[in-house]
């Protein structure tokens, strides 16, 4: 095999693309933008230091600069979170509650929740809760 640019570059490509996702899970991406994330491949890192609460951001501003998406993790827990954005949950396994106030919305494997900008709720799972957020505006923490 000859090694030039044209045998290099896909191979520079896919090195780039696993190093900038950190290479823990499963992401296609189309040179159209279309993404396809295998959700179950996604290993979850700890939430500010806490272990009953991960996440893993699954898009880039850079790949999705409007829209942000990732997996997250809640078990046994209860956390309390006010949302500077928009929000839907799917979930894809466990029992997912919302609590708004004194009241709990219970969801269970392809239940999906919105919550809107501004509302002051608490993640909580009895169980442990798998889900998928998408959130907008992407760049919620400087939007």
């Amino acid at each position: 095999m000859t090694w030039n640019e044209e045998t290099l570059r896909p191979i520079v490509e896919q090195v780039l693309r696993r190093l900038s996702q950190g290479g823990d899970f499963h992401k296609e991406t189309d040179p159209s933008g279309v993404l396809l994330v295998r959700t179950d491949t996604v290993r979850c890192q700890s939430f500010e230091g806490r272990r009953d609460v991960r996440l893993r951001d699954v898009t880039t501003l850079e790949e999705a600069p409007r829209m942000a998406a990732g997996v997250m993790e809640v078990e046994g827990t209860r956390f309390p979170w006010t949302l500077s954005y928009d929000e839907y949950d799917v979930v894809l396994s466990g029992t997912l509650e919302i609590r708004v106030g004194e009241r709990t919305y219970t969801g269970h494997a392809g239940d999906v929740f919105y919550i809107p900008k501004g509302s002051s709720i608490s993640f909580c799972s009895p169980d442990k809760a798998r889900y998928v957020y998408v959130t907008y505006p992407a760049d919620w923490q400087n939007g």
